[in-house]
């Protein structure tokens, strides 16, 4: 470059340097800084070419700005060399402090490589510190300052002096080389800032829009949509309802506010939601309107979070299932009642028996429980929790049976007057019905029955089972009755019955036989009806026909 012996050289070089620096700092982005870098070596440092290789993300070093010719930019910009040829090239050079030198001898072993280069032809140097044009001078680019992080590589040729540089001349290109990597590593810094912002915003955008669209969706719903505190002491409570909500409950959001949906389920179905798990949980059940009112819908929950640590909050689907449910409801009451009376039918009748009917016989589980306690009394589990036996409602490991049977068993009476209450079973069998149909037809025989259901219904207590067998024959299950209850209760049955039934204009009469059957453990329905049937044609038989005839 300038020879060392004069000092108004160096301070124009200083003078330019400072510029080419200044220059660095006011780049707008990553490219300009890099181009920037190339431009000021040659307007600053009295260079005729200078090449700008840059580190990639995955080592490799490419091409990313040239300057001082626009034949050599075009051809060599975006090349990559890779980082082991790199490597080799700035082990083997001279070191300049920083700088590595390859004087023109040595550098015919580099001409395989692939590091991107440009070649010019040149005589042989004239004296020792002449530039041979195929000379190579490499000022690295670290990262930290000249550290181990390699940031890239600045490569000069053609000085303009003609000369290798001297001592000034390394020194300067060196702390340029250490400015351009400071003004690059910023450069690389604010481009990722303003790719963060750019992507934050953007994130933020799709949160607005994110949000945006739940809110539209929740609030525009068709069905009902409930958001409710998780945990705490306000667990469960409503915090935000949508309008369709408002309208399925008849009440406004400001009163849903006040509720948990615990406070609105049908006292029946407390059961349930509490069992309906909160992740995916799913439940049909009844909710309370303003009017008092209950609907039948259907809950569905998911848990939401407002931010990744923040508070939970259930999300509940209610959508309004009363048609279905009273179509199924309806369907279920068509499958077990009578068509024409509305009566439970015989499928219903034999299993509202069967639920009450257990096949071990009384008289056994007692004798067998009654053994028990006489051996060991009450039993205490590991656990310190005492179990006694009871006639009635015994331990069921003791006998075999499941681990708490809590069953009361059915007993029939002696017939003795002693109290003892037992499951009555009357089977009614109408008198005279056949010849109204046959005089009257079907219509009026319908219309005979329907009355005969209703009179019936009416004689029996709440709890009690009216139903229809079939044809003209009827079943009370009557629970808690001794012998002379059941008895009166058939004369009240009958008395009912008898009264004339008026059916278009028309009186007719039908009359009752009626047979008292026992359920009791250890029988089947279809034993406890046959022989309340049996009993009922005893009473029959043993009745004159004059007062078994109608009119």
């Amino acid at each position: 470059m300038e020879a060392e012996s004069e000092p108004y050289v160096r301070l124009a070089t200083m003078r330019q340097l400072h510029q080419a620096v200044a220059d660095l700092n006011t780049a707008r982005s990553l490219a300009d800084t890099l181009q920037t870098v190339a431009d000021g070596i040659v307007a600053g440092l009295g260079y005729g070419l200078a090449c700008v290789n840059l580190v990639r993300p995955d080592g490799d070093l490419v091409v990313a700005a040239f300057a001082g010719n626009s034949a050599a930019e075009s051809l060599i910009t975006g090349r990559v060399g890779s980082r082991a040829s790199w490597e080799r090239r700035l082990s083997m050079g001279e070191a300049w402090d920083e700088l590595r030198f390859i004087p023109h001898t040595d550098g015919w072993v580099l001409l395989d490589d692939d590091v991107p280069q440009w070649h010019t032809e040149g005589p042989e140097p004239r004296f020792d510190d002449e530039w041979h044009p195929q000379d190579r001078l490499y000022a690295p680019m670290y990262a930290s300052g000249g550290g181990l992080d390699l940031l890239g590589v600045i490569s000069v040729d053609r000085p303009r002096n003609g000369r290798r540089p001297g001592a000034w001349g390394r020194e300067a290109l060196q702390m340029y080389a250490s400015q351009a990597a400071i003004a690059i590593s910023n450069a690389r810094l604010r481009a990722n800032m303003q790719r963060a912002l750019v992507r934050l915003e953007r994130e933020q955008q799709a949160l607005r829009a994110s949000e945006e669209s739940f809110r539209q969706a929740f609030e525009y719903a068709p069905s009902g949509m409930a958001i409710a505190e998780m945990g705490g002491d306000q667990h469960g409570r409503l915090l935000r309802t949508n309008d369709a909500l408002c309208r399925l409950l008849g009440r406004p959001a400001s009163v849903l506010r006040r509720y948990s949906f615990a406070d609105l389920v049908h006292p029946e179905d407390v059961g349930t939601l509490l069992r309906t798990s909160a992740e995916g949980g799913r439940a049909e059940l009844r909710l309370g309107r303003r009017d008092g009112s209950y609907l039948w819908v259907s809950l569905r929950n998911s848990v939401v979070a407002d931010t990744a640590d923040g508070p939970r909050f259930l999300l509940t689907h209610v959508e309004d299932i009363e048609e279905r449910k009273r179509h199924e409801l309806n369907l279920a009451h068509r499958a077990s009642h009578d068509a024409l009376t509305g009566l439970p039918n015989s499928a219903e009748l034999r299993a509202r028996l069967a639920a009450r009917l257990c096949e071990r016989p009384y008289a056994a589980a007692t004798t067998a429980v009654e053994a028990l306690d006489a051996a060991y009394g009450d039993v205490e589990d590991p656990d310190g929790r005492m179990h006694g036996f009871r006639a009635d409602g015994f331990e069921a490991d003791a006998v075999g049976g499941g681990p708490y049977d809590h069953h009361v068993h059915a007993v029939a009476p002696d017939g003795a007057d002693d109290g003892a209450k037992g499951l009555a079973v009357l089977f009614c069998d109408l008198d005279g019905f056949k010849s109204i149909n046959d005089r009257f037809g079907h219509h009026t025989g319908d219309a005979v029955l329907i009355e005969v259901a209703r009179r019936l219904t009416t004689c029996v207590r709440d709890g009690d089972t009216v139903a229809r067998l079939g044809g003209d024959e009827f079943v009370v299950l009557a629970d808690g009755l001794g012998a002379a209850d059941a008895a009166d209760l058939a004369v009240r049955l009958r008395n009912a019955i008898i009264p004339p039934i008026r059916v278009d204009g028309r009186a007719v009469r039908v009359g009752a036989s009626f047979g008292i059957g026992w359920a009791a453990c250890g029988m089947t329905g279809e034993e406890v009806l046959r022989s309340a049937d049996q009993r009922m044609y005893v009473e029959k038989r043993s009745r004159s026909k004059v007062h078994r005839r109608a009119g």
